[in-house]
């Protein structure tokens, strides 16, 4: 008995220190977190503060600037430029006036502890249960993805008083939950922003129907106090403005993410586009207030008010950017039953409230529609569409699992695998993939427009002054053949344009048609392939950054012609237009033949068929005398486009080991599982 008691001992001891070890990596963590909202926060207060008082706080000035409410007499909306309801200006036009001698720092820091109040209250009213690592770090979570969000952002700019309702309503659901003050705390917001009155329904049919009614009295009587004091205003708001309808701007500005607003956008008008308003919204709220009391019910309140929140915003005449964060709230919910499918709805959730929707589509004409709509869209998918899981669902917690390869350690040991760099076994999610692919790419594309200052003057000289170092390497290597090559191209009209044509179409379809094939065929060397190409991209930036470079066709008195741009005016500072839309010096490493060698290796690698493999092997041999023909690069920039790919290709091999070749059942599967979907085994 003593022995077994001092054996067990150590066991404990060490169990103890395991708890003790996580617990202060946890402490660790929510620290490092807390620290980048502070960060954020104070880039944010940074980027309003140090702005020329005429262009920050824009929305602020309507009510103290020179012409603003404050100091001119007369109706609050004479010059439409208020945009708010007679209670709010009824109500903040006295708390305004105390901040007129405090204009920007009190209002932005007032915003800032509002907005850092907001995220707390979200953070702690997350569906339960929740883990511990979850409940410790969700607060600073939040409250980063806060700062990042455009509407905060844009309300900071502007001045706005749009956090105030959120505010006001997450009170009301959380900390008063089911007294008449909660109810009374969401009447007031419905009484500043007046489509928030959905959440009376929503406390009706989920709590203490004194609370709903509380709010339905308070929004009742903050609007008739609003008659009362200001007939004439709210006559203007109510009556002739239809709720809001104009103010601020015109209602099919893009900025306006509502129903009415795309439905302008679409060019329809009069009272056939009313009809439809109508129509659309009277099909909007039942359905989302339904899914919302359901959500309820289910113990999931805060994506029930996110939800009631995005229905609010696609009904309202109005929704401007700042008025938009429900739908970051929407990201709470769980869609999906597999685990590949898990960060979708969140991940495209959080890129639609943070990025301009120019990032998340391309510049087509056909997809302008979805472009314009994105964040509407996103409002009525969470409202109406989204299929959220339910507490009871065996999925909510535990997804089917992704399978991945064993892990095998890479030849460097002292490199650690990291963990988002698994080796997965089974085909990645389609829609996250094209999200991310295209928000990585735009990504990469503004960092290379921003990489040198290409219209600049000190841009230029220096990128000339490294090609002239490019031009006596060459020399002294005995490879300058770019002038020589290019002119014996000029002067054969039919390999000019097959080198143009080469040059400009290729150089994106035949790494997408790759990817798009290893997606579909080969889901696991997809992934191999994916990260090696996101690695040697990631070089090639640096590259570009640090060593600026004019191309052939941009070096004055060398003689190359430009065959696939035009004739370049060498006397204007930016070289034409070109310069305006990208960076023109972004020449060395060779994204061109990088990207050619990347493809030609993985189909290389993993055709099965020898022609496959030489027809590949042929693409970047065709890009590399594509590139010096139409004088775009030099021979020494396809060698550094080499040395990108090479490298990533190693760093994948490093961080995620070598390329899995799944024949046999792993440990992640064994053979005895009869439970696990067919649609979960690994791919032949």
């Amino acid at each position: 008995m003593g022995n077994a008691e001092q054996g067990g001992r150590p066991a404990e001891t060490l169990g103890a220190t395991a708890v003790g070890g996580t617990r202060a990596r946890l402490r660790v963590a929510r620290l490092g977190l807390w620290l980048l909202a502070a960060v954020l926060a104070v880039r944010q207060l940074a980027a309003v503060l140090t702005t020329p008082s005429g262009q920050r706080l824009t929305a602020l000035e309507t009510w103290v600037g020179p012409g603003g409410v404050l100091h001119v007499s007369g109706d609050l909306y004479d010059s439409t430029r208020f945009t708010g309801t007679p209670f709010g200006g009824l109500v903040l036009k006295p708390l305004t006036r105390l901040a007129e001698q405090a204009l920007g720092w009190g209002w932005t820091f007032g915003t800032l502890l509002l907005v850092a109040a907001l995220g707390v209250i979200a953070a702690r009213a997350l569906p339960q249960p929740i883990g511990r690592r979850t409940a410790i770090l969700a607060a600073p979570v939040v409250v980063s993805l806060l700062m990042l969000s455009l509407p905060v952002r844009t309300t900071f700019w502007l001045g706005q008083t749009s956090i105030i309702p959120v505010l006001l309503v997450l009170l009301g659901c959380f900390v008063a939950r089911g007294r008449h003050v909660g109810g009374a705390l969401i009447g007031v917001a419905a009484a500043l922003q007046p489509t928030l009155l959905l959440f009376a329904p929503l406390l009706w049919f989920t709590g203490p129907r004194r609370a709903a009614t509380a709010a339905g009295v308070t929004f009742a009587a903050a609007t008739a106090l609003a008659w009362a004091a200001l007939p004439h205003d709210s006559f203007t708001y109510w009556v002739h403005h239809l709720a809001g309808t104009g103010l601020g701007g015109p209602a099919d500005d893009l900025t306006n993410q509502s129903l009415h607003g795309a439905l302008l956008r679409l060019g329809l008008e009069g009272p056939l586009e009313v009809a439809l308003f109508f129509l659309l919204g009277g099909a909007v709220v039942p359905v989302a207030l339904r899914r919302a009391v359901r959500y309820a019910h289910d113990g999931q309140l805060l994506l029930a008010v996110a939800v009631t929140g995005c229905a609010a915003i696609a009904v309202a005449p109005t929704a401007w950017q700042h008025q938009l964060l429900w739908v970051l709230l929407a990201a709470v919910g769980r869609a999906g039953k597999r685990a590949r499918d898990r960060p979708v709805w969140p991940v495209a959730v959080v890129l639609v409230m943070t990025l301009p929707a120019g990032m998340m589509l391309p510049n087509m004409m056909f997809l302008h529609p979805v472009r314009d709509n994105v964040v509407l869209l996103a409002a009525l998918a969470a409202a109406t569409a989204v299929p959220f899981l339910l507490c009871g669902s065996p999925y909510f917690r535990t997804p089917i699992p992704t399978r991945y390869a064993p892990p095998v350690p890479a030849r460097f040991a002292f490199v650690p695998l990291l963990p988002f760099l698994r080796r997965v076994l089974i085909r990645p999610n389609l829609l996250l993939e094209l999200l991310l692919i295209r928000v990585t790419y735009a990504a990469y594309a503004q960092v290379r427009l921003a990489a040198t200052g290409g219209s600049n003057s000190a841009g230029r000289v220096r990128a000339e002054e490294h090609g002239q170092q490019i031009l006596d390497l060459e020399r002294l290597l005995r490879l300058d053949v770019e002038r020589a090559v290019n002119h014996a191209v000029v002067e054969i009209g039919w390999l000019r344009e097959s080198f143009d044509f080469y040059y400009t179409s290729f150089h994106f379809i035949v790494p997408l048609t790759v990817l798009g094939l290893l997606l579909w065929h080969r889901p696991v060397d997809y992934r191999w392939a994916r990260s090696a190409l996101g690695f040697a991209t990631v070089l090639a930036l640096v590259g570009f950054w640090l060593y600026p470079l004019a191309p052939p066709r941009l070096m004055p008195g060398f003689g190359v012609i430009d065959t696939v741009h035009g004739v370049q005016d060498f006397s204007r500072p930016d070289y034409g237009t070109l310069t305006q839309l990208t960076n023109q010096y972004a020449a060395m490493p060779s994204l061109h033949f990088g990207w050619s060698l990347w493809c030609g290796l993985v189909i290389a690698i993993v055709a099965p068929k020898p022609w496959m493999k030489t027809l590949g092997l042929f693409h970047p041999l065709f890009t590399a005398a594509a590139i010096v023909a139409t004088g775009n690069h030099w021979i020494l920039d396809a060698a550094g486009g080499a040395l990108v790919v090479g490298a990533g290709f190693g760093l994948t091999y490093l961080l995620q080991g070598p390329r899995a070749r799944p024949t046999v059942p792993t440990a992640a599967e064994p053979r005895s599982m009869p439970s696990t979907p067919a649609r979960n085994r690994a791919p032949s």
